[in-house]
């Protein structure tokens, strides 16, 4: 499937950061973008943008955390334009969600939009894209996805979910005509690492990390972090003994 066989597309999580960016830089190449948020003047907006670089935007207020609506609403767009080429589940919160004191409120957010809203964004299609034989799934993950990060339980682990989710869907849909990329970006500046306060190596800005993320999608990877020199230690971090992460990683926060 290449750039220009994108007919339409959606993406959650579009009023602001990585997903508005996205969405303005599909459509800047011809792409029918359906923007979904829950801020629906923020889309409008976006909207506007993008009209005004000869982009089609279309604004969808939606939010993800209501997982039946979200199913309803995205086989509606899907009926409406003869079929979504490229469905991306961007929308994500993060919250510190510390052991010692865990706020649950917090947690379950996260988990209803990062693992429960992700999964019906995709699989609102699923079943579709299988019998067009066509289509592109793709998740925004991160890299704090590959362990348990401090005082990020719920985060890490809505992450961890959408990798292991996505690679299964990837392996059952080998051979046909559905392709799924999870993407992983380390610390870029949007909304929600605006709060932090800790160290944040090799942080992006978020125009090239809209970039590479969206050119990831075109060659349809089956997996891109970035940047790499973030994504390369946390995949070496995997094989770090339990011990030794636990003792280094409790002083990183």
């Amino acid at each position: 499937m290449s750039e220009m066989s994108y007919r339409t597309a959606l993406v959650t999580g579009a009023s602001s950061g990585l997903g508005r960016g996205l969405a303005l830089w599909l459509g800047k190449r011809g792409v029918k973008v359906y923007a979904a948020a829950r801020r629906l003047s923020r889309l409008e907006e976006l909207a506007q943008q993008g009209k005004a670089v000869g982009a089609t935007i279309e604004p969808v207020e939606l939010d993800v955390s209501q997982a039946d609506v979200t199913l309803a609403r995205v086989r509606e767009l899907d009926d409406a334009c003869g079929g979504l080429d490229l469905v991306v589940a961007n929308a994500g919160v993060g919250f510190p969600t510390n052991a010692r004191n865990f706020p649950w409120e917090d947690a379950r957010r996260v988990i209803d939009v990062n693992v429960t809203g992700a999964a019906a964004t995709l699989s609102a299609v699923l079943p579709r894209m299988v019998e067009r034989d066509r289509g592109h799934l793709v998740g925004i993950s991160s890299l704090a996805s590959c362990r348990g990060l401090p005082q990020n339980a719920a985060y890490s682990a809505s992450k961890a979910f959408l990798d292991t989710f996505l690679e299964s869907l990837r392996v059952d849909l080998h051979g046909t005509g559905v392709r799924v990329t999870c993407i992983r970006p380390g610390f870029v500046k949007t909304e929600i690492t605006a709060a932090i306060q800790h160290p944040m190596p090799f942080l992006l800005e978020a125009e090239p990390a809209v970039e590479l993320m969206g050119q990831a999608i075109l060659r349809g990877d089956d997996v891109y972090g970035f940047p790499w020199p973030m994504a390369r230690a946390v995949g070496m971090a995997r094989w770090v003994p339990n011990a030794l992460f636990d003792a280094v990683a409790s002083k990183v926060l």
